[in-house]
């Protein structure tokens, strides 16, 4: 006796459209973390271009950036403050560095500074960040190209 085999017989394909959705969330995603770097300008500093000004070698880890204006206002977090006020913004971010296991004397500061802000409020801000604890400093510049002529 045969045994017949009962269902449909041909070929079988998968569907692939979780696999796709799953592939254009991944893209997505990737690009929400790409463009954090984004983050960290702000267009109203304009930095002074230096001969010396090199790109960092390799990325920092969680550094704390400020944008120090013209004005001598700070951006920082998405916030306008002043230098004086700027304290309870380090102090927050310098525990939650502290809290995820950096060591205080390791933790990046990004300072970029507008060209024509003053030099003494680029002090100021760095003595501020000094009384928190603060001590490891990164001013940012403009490379500035020569050209072969």
């Amino acid at each position: 006796m045969r045994i017949q085999r009962k269902g449909p017989q041909g070929i079988f394909e998968a569907d692939l459209t979780p696999m796709i959705d799953m592939t254009f969330q991944l893209i997505a995603f990737f690009m929400v973390l790409i463009n954090f770097s984004q983050s960290e300008q702000n267009q109203l500093i304009q930095l002074p271009l230096s001969e010396l000004a090199k790109p960092p070698r390799t990325p920092l880890d969680f550094p704390i950036t400020l944008h120090l204006t013209k004005s001598g206002s700070v951006f920082a977090g998405g916030m306008e403050m002043s230098i004086d006020g700027i304290r309870p913004y380090l102090t927050q971010e310098y525990r939650a560095r502290l809290d995820s296991g950096m060591a205080g004397e390791d933790i990046p500061v990004i300072i970029r500074a507008h060209k024509d802000a003053e030099t003494g409020q680029v002090q100021k801000l760095i003595s501020r960040c000094q009384d928190i604890g603060l001590q490891n400093f990164k001013l940012r510049a403009k490379e500035e190209v020569v050209g072969n002529t």
